[in-house]
């Protein structure tokens, strides 16, 4: 049985870093699923998006967001980018000490305990497609599925321009998604962070017999069995306030700041700062 002790370390924040603003819908189910911890977010708005990049950079622009995050004391940090999580977690967890999780695992497990067809849809940035990082940990849950993967470039910055329900994103998502037409998936994986916020137009395209999977509500469940595991989690009885949440970028703090309070977030975001992450 863990004892969680009151101390500074308990009480630090959690970190969470994406591309842009994607990794809010992942901030958002964490802040919902453990309301006792604070965050601090760090948005790379001036490098998105990340899904065209190379792995070496993609580690090279992780490492330096994780090297900021440190000197936020965070206690555990959460790579809410499908893309960073496919080409730098493994050398992130082998070079820093604390507690980094991505979001690609949470994603898979899910994903196969829903499909009956064992025909699974994923789809994502060039870089995570490409790194065919779903088909690897879903083949460790059931060797037997086969995935099908899209890349769909275009919709980060059709996200990121807030053309959320926009007839050019219809266009674009249907371009994209008939790719699945003739494979009969019963499960789609939304391997992006910013897709979710796309979810009612990729709904109306596959239909119901598609069951949408967005991994961002069992990283947040992931991580709070993670939290327990270090004896890490908050000894907090309120929910924390929402001036604990920290909000920082590498650009347009006031673009971030107006979109992720169009987003549903549990409460308004009062303040973005923007820093020079090349210093890291």
């Amino acid at each position: 049985m863990n004892i969680n002790i009151n101390t500074d370390e308990n009480l630090a924040p959690i970190g969470i870093f994406d591309s842009g603003v994607g990794g809010l819908t992942v901030a958002r189910e964490i802040i919902r699923q453990l309301p006792n911890e604070s965050i601090v977010y760090f948005g790379d708005t001036a490098r998105v998006p990340y899904g065209s990049k190379s792995k070496g950079t993609i580690i090279k622009y992780s490492r330096q967001i994780v090297r900021f995050l440190q000197t936020r004391k965070v206690k555990a940090i959460v790579i809410a980018c499908n893309t960073a999580s496919a080409l730098a977690l493994d050398e992130l967890q082998n070079e820093f000490e604390l507690p980094i999780i991505g979001v690609v695992k949470s994603g898979a497990k899910t994903a196969v305990a829903n499909t009956y067809t064992k025909r699974i849809g994923v789809i994502g940035t060039e870089g995570t497609i490409h790194s065919q990082i779903y088909t690897k940990v879903i083949h460790e849950y059931d060797a037997e599925a086969v995935v099908i993967g899209r890349p769909c470039p275009l919709f980060v910055p059709l996200v990121e321009e807030g053309w959320l329900h926009d007839t050019v994103t219809d266009e674009v998502a249907r371009r994209y998604l008939s790719e699945f037409d003739d494979k009969n998936i019963d499960s789609l994986i939304l391997g992006c962070t910013h897709y979710p916020l796309l979810r009612s137009t990729i709904k109306k395209i596959m239909g119901e017999r598609v069951n949408l999977i967005n991994p961002a509500y069992e990283t947040a469940l992931n991580l709070r069995e993670l939290l327990s595991a270090n004896n890490l989690t908050s000894p907090l009885e309120t929910i924390a306030d929402s001036r604990m949440h920290k909000f920082y970028v590498s650009d347009t703090p006031e673009k971030f700041q107006a979109f992720g309070n169009s987003i549903d977030l549990p409460f308004y975001i009062e303040k973005v700062e923007q820093i020079n992450i090349e210093a890291f």
